[in-house]
């Protein structure tokens, strides 16, 4: 709340107006989404709705007029010219609003958007971990989680349980990925509400021909693995997998290779030496990461492309300042 009234305070005084005409940036400001539209009742996982409908016009609209708008086959380009305020679009995981929502307001607005998709979800359908471990908070009729192997303490449901949620997501992202099937199914014990069926994940997804549409239209379908695992949890044989599995579903369906990806999670923690060879020899151009800020041109990295979450919590001013003012705000 406090960080929120600063920003707009910040804006009605025009101090954000005159420092952005004073203090000058160059680099590349990349924005990541999840999801648009209205979480509402939704037991899943609400942290991935990174913007209601109209914020997300409204912020289309803002980055048009204070970004040179772009898409990663014109990166070359702008790190040869070493100057300039790029601004690129992002969508990760490739959740049918992507389609059914933000692709006919980016289409109206005139911005491309590159969409990172696992191309396992789109293949098989299914609840990913994340919006399971949520839907399993959520829909326990406990009052509380208990889970001594994991968790240091018992976790009592708030309301909205989103606590319970948070602690759940830490734990897995930070685990083995041979052990997050037994972890799931210990969550699913402790919570008293079982494993989510298969079948609530089929309206989830895109569908290739959502996505084909989509590339047809000028947006860009890039990787996110096939089926999202934490890449530095996993051996470096099931990255391998992960990735040039990505690689050809991509070219199958679209008829191009993989030039560019998103780690998944995307801290500096989810991605290193062995998940960097294992993108070159899939050919990608270039890779995004998910910790903030921007990428400046004389810090370039081609596997480490920063990017800023948009996420609910941000209001119009919080907005416009990150993007108007990343070097302080991103």
């Amino acid at each position: 709340m406090k960080r929120a009234l600063a920003h707009r305070a910040l804006g009605r005084s025009g101090l954000r107006s005159l420092l952005a005409a004073t203090t000058r940036w160059s680099g590349v400001l990349v924005l990541n989404y999840h999801r648009v539209g209205d979480p509402g009742a939704s037991p899943f996982d609400h942290g991935l709705w990174s913007a209601g409908v109209d914020a997300f016009v409204e912020q289309i609209r803002f980055c048009k007029t204070h970004l040179d708008m772009i898409i990663p086959d014109d990166l070359p380009r702008a790190v040869a010219s070493g100057r300039g305020r790029y601004g690129l679009i992002t969508f990760d995981d490739g959740y049918r609003d992507n389609h059914a929502v933000a692709f006919p307001i980016l289409k109206t607005e005139g911005v491309p958007a590159t969409f990172f998709v696992a191309t396992g979800f789109l293949d098989t359908p299914r609840v990913p971990w994340w919006d399971e471990l949520a839907w399993m908070v959520r829909t326990s009729p406990r009052d509380a989680l208990e889970l001594p192997e994991w968790l240091p303490e018992r976790v009592r449901y708030e309301s909205d349980r989103e606590d319970a949620v948070a602690a759940l997501l830490r734990v897995y992202k930070a685990m083995p990925t041979e052990s997050t099937d037994r972890y799931l199914d210990a969550v699913a014990k402790a919570t008293g509400s079982g494993r989510c069926g298969v079948e609530v994940g089929t309206d989830f997804w895109m569908s290739w021909d959502n996505v084909r549409e989509m590339q047809a239209a000028g947006m860009v379908v890039a990787g996110h693995t096939v089926t999202h695992p934490v890449l530095t949890q996993a051996s470096a044989e099931r990255r391998r997998q992960e990735i040039l599995g990505c690689s050809q579903r991509l070219s199958e369906e679209l008829g191009e290779p993989m030039r560019y990806f998103s780690y998944p999670v995307g801290d500096l923690r989810a991605f290193d030496a062995i998940t960097r060879d294992c993108l070159r020899e899939a050919g990608v151009r270039y890779a995004f990461s998910y910790y903030g800020g921007y990428r400046r041109f004389d810090d370039w990295d081609d596997y480490d492309i920063r990017r800023v979450g948009v996420e609910t919590h941000l209001t119009s001013d919080w907005f416009r300042s990150s993007v108007s003012l990343p070097q302080y705000f991103a």
